[in-house]
């Protein structure tokens, strides 16, 4: 029998409409189980904690990153897996941190939840859940298959960092188009085996402490001065600028000379792509060479989701900002590909 502990944060998968105002609204655990009567057939010893109270994901922090973490730590050598339960509209953002905060993971933390409520008809959190707990309890030679923190949702397992919402829609709510499925659920869960991390032997570490003076820039073409400037002249250590294409941004003296009058005054610029799909490529374009030059740092492939949580993660842990620069741009948990 497999010992599985689910955190129940809330998000649509348990939520009730409200007869009168007919919003949905969010319910205890109790309704989870009562629509899934098949949890009690499963050959698993399942712990629930449920967060008190109820969280929308909308309302997601730090605080509650850190109390996630530590619940996984306190309970990690008594159970085979670990199941969050979330809402969707930031279940990358924290599926990212949880991998940075859980180093050496060698147990699976699976965070899903749902479109619809699981109340509704056509709902699909009964599969996603029950999917969820099935990859929670795989394991193979006495391991756990996954050992990471990933996503799943309609039947595909995601790494956690690689993952971003994109439809609020469909079932078919998260992508990772720059990393592979992790596996896919049909009639069997078929396991990309080349695509998992292995941390075999590697110390597990709980980090807990998260610096979330981060700000981020999102370039649009003409943008002011004004504004730009007042973002990095905010009370933040690191900047995440969304930028074109490969990396590209406008070549303006003045932008230029604003980013690196930043850079000089010991902010930390991380350049990531608009884009979904590719990686930044500092230098290849007249439009990133100077970028380049004045100290602007390369994102790669790094979703926006794992861009941020990762300065929060290292800025937690290091108070050098040298140090934040150099683990940035290093891949450390599976959340980016280095291009050159």
């Amino acid at each position: 029998m497999q010992n599985i502990f689910i955190i129940y944060t809330g998000g649509t998968i348990g939520m009730v409409k409200d007869p009168e105002t007919g919003t949905f609204v969010p319910f205890d655990f109790e309704l989870i189980a009562r629509n899934l009567p098949d949890l009690a057939r499963l050959n698993y010893k399942l712990t629930i904690h449920s967060f008190s109270p109820i969280i929308d994901s909308s309302n997601m922090n730090p605080a509650i990153w850190v109390q996630m973490a530590q619940i996984i730590s306190d309970n990690y050598e008594h159970y085979d897996g670990f199941v969050i339960l979330h809402g969707s509209d930031t279940m990358s953002f924290s599926a990212s941190i949880l991998s940075f905060m859980l180093e050496g993971l060698q147990k699976p933390v699976i965070l899903s939840g749902s479109q619809l409520p699981i109340g509704e008809i056509r709902t699909d959190a009964r599969e996603n859940m029950m999917t969820a707990l099935e990859i929670a309890s795989a394991k193979e030679n006495g391991k756990s298959i996954i050992q990471e923190v990933c996503i799943l949702f309609d039947n595909k397992l995601f790494r956690g960092n690689r993952s971003f919402k994109y439809n609020s829609a469909k079932f078919e709510a998260f992508r990772s188009p720059n990393y592979p499925v992790l596996a896919e659920a049909g009639i069997h869960i078929n396991y990309n085996r080349e695509a998992l991390l292995d941390n075999t032997d590697k110390e597990f570490i709980m980090h807990s402490t998260l610096d979330n003076h981060v700000g981020v820039l999102k370039l649009f073409p003409g943008i002011s001065p004004t504004f730009i400037q007042s973002i990095l002249d905010a009370d933040v250590r690191s900047i995440v600028m969304e930028t074109f294409g490969s990396g590209n941004t406008m070549t303006d003296e003045w932008f230029l000379d604003m980013l690196s009058a930043a850079v000089k005054s010991g902010k930390n610029i991380l350049d990531i792509s608009q884009c979904k799909v590719g990686s930044v490529e500092l230098g290849r374009y007249e439009t990133s060479q100077g970028l380049k030059a004045i100290g602007v740092l390369n994102g790669y492939d790094m979703t926006f989701e794992a861009a941020v949580t990762k300065f929060m993660y290292l800025q937690g842990q290091l108070p050098d900002q040298e140090s934040v620069a150099y683990w940035i741009e290093k891949d450390i948990r599976g959340e980016l590909t280095v291009n050159d």
